[in-house]
């Protein structure tokens, strides 16, 4: 989710504007947040049941957009217009905004604790549900669209999405897959400094494989049961390498900061936002910061929010902007979204948890943390790490154990919040298990698939009754 700020118009002239870009954003202790987003996959409940529901009429994504913008009470969503189309809505510090397929994205305020996250995704559900009935949408846990085939998923009127949908072939084979059929749960939190960012990113890429084995929920690919646990997360092992996957320079020590800045210098833009987005056709921040841009409107320099709008689309395992995101988890059940905001709170917030976690793969050389990256989304927790062959479903239970004793020293009252976490590692049994039985037992058949795999509240029910 991004939407560009225009406000942020100072000139940028040097790489050390750059650095001081994530400098500025670090925050004391007592001020650390997590916030949470989560991406839903839309179906027809009528009609082409399971089918993906187009932008246009009185039944699609601009009709439910435009219902919750004109629904009564808090929070008031405004609607952000481009070019004629709603294409997000805006309340205070929560966003929703809609994924290139018609994914539904809400990202929720930076709370202190899980309990007020949980309180507004309830609310949001309710609302959601209510208004997606009658108009015969229901929406899925899963972490990939089921049904259908890529050319089935009508594409999203934005303007980035245009850009990216041409330019994605030409540096990866799967990257229109993760924008039409795909969603992710993340979490975003704080840092103090350079040296507390550092940390966290080394955490989070020490663990992001384990961290997909549990989330795992994304295993039937075009209608059919693939032999994948994560199928997204294998589509991102080739969707564009130059800006996915581990930072190598996050297992170094230096100034995270600058090296994170030196990495996104290099790599290509998609585009520069000047009353729209113009092609970037491979041009680097480099060379933009060095030689300016020449665009419809002419000769411009870069500036700050060009340097945000740039960071919005990297997409490593974990992303720095002026906070850090956690990237690398299949969306699933509600209590799972909930759950990635605590896990990652006790794993980034509590120093013991974040050492002990980062012990785990320690001495993984960065060629095996790449091998268990490829082989996590086939084989989640039957993986294994390294020369020692480690299982990961053995690693995973240590990681959960590691995350409820910080989250006992950071927040004890949220411990209830991981119960869902800590029975599918105790049992090795994961979401995507799950799904695959129920996909089997249904024999596929939309309609009785979306009456299971349906989020409680989102099954479109009233549309059929």
């Amino acid at each position: 989710m991004h939407l560009v700020d225009d406000s942020q118009s100072d000139l940028v002239g040097s790489v050390d504007e750059l650095v001081a870009f994530f400098t500025s954003a670090g925050k004391p202790r007592a001020e650390w947040r997590v916030g949470t987003e989560h991406e839903l996959i839309g179906v027809r409940t009528r009609g082409a049941i399971g089918s993906a529901p187009g932008y246009e009429g009185d039944d699609g994504i601009q009709a439910l957009l435009a219902a919750l913008a004109a629904r009564g009470g808090a929070p008031v969503w405004s609607p952000v217009l481009e070019g004629g189309h709603v294409i997000a809505l805006s309340a205070g510090d929560e966003q929703i905004t809609i994924e290139p397929g018609g994914q539904f994205e809400l990202a929720g305020r930076p709370v202190a604790s899980t309990r007020e996250f949980a309180a507004d995704l309830e609310r949001y559900i309710a609302e959601l549900g209510a208004l997606s009935a009658p108009l015969g949408i229901a929406w899925l846990r899963s972490g990939f669209r089921p049904f259908g085939r890529i050319g089935d998923v009508p594409w999203m009127p934005k303007q980035r999405y245009a850009v990216m949908r041409d330019y994605m072939p030409t540096v990866g084979g799967r990257g229109l897959e993760m924008m039409l059929r795909t969603a992710t749960v993340q979490t975003n939190l704080d840092y103090g400094d350079a040296a507390d960012a550092a940390a966290k990113l080394r955490c989070i890429m020490s663990v992001s494989s384990i961290m997909t084995a549990i989330w795992a929920n994304s295993p039937i690919v075009d209608g059919a049961v693939s032999g994948f646990q994560s199928y997204r997360a294998w589509i991102w092992r080739d969707t564009d390498n130059a800006r996915a996957g581990l930072l190598r320079f996050a297992f170094a020590d230096g100034d995270v900061f600058r090296a994170y800045t030196e990495w996104a210098l290099d790599v290509p833009m998609y585009f520069v936002y000047r009353g729209g987005y113009v092609p970037a056709h491979g041009a680097t921040f480099r060379a933009f910061l060095r030689d300016g841009f020449a665009g419809p409107q002419g000769h411009t320099r870069a500036t700050v929010a060009d340097w945000a709008l740039h960071l919005s689309t990297l997409f490593p395992e974990a992303r720095l902007k002026k906070f850090l995101e956690v990237r690398g988890c299949d969306c699933g059940s509600l209590e799972m979204i909930v759950a990635l905001g605590p896990f990652t709170r006790a794993l980034l917030y509590d120093e013991t948890a974040r050492r002990a976690a980062t012990a785990l793969t320690a001495g993984l050389s960065l060629a095996e943390r790449d091998a268990l990256a490829d082989d996590v989304p086939r084989l989640g927790f039957r993986a294994t790490a390294g020369a020692h062959g480690r299982r990961v479903g053995d690693l995973a239970r240590e990681l959960v154990d590691i995350v409820c004793d910080g989250l006992r020293r950071e927040a004890p009252e949220e411990l209830p919040y991981l119960d869902v976490v800590r029975a599918i590692v105790a049992s090795g049994r994961t979401q995507a298990d799950e799904t695959i039985e129920l996909w089997r037992r249904t024999g596929g058949e939309p309609a009785r698939v979306i009456a299971e795999l349906a989020h409680p509240g989102l099954d479109g029910s009233a549309a059929r009754q």
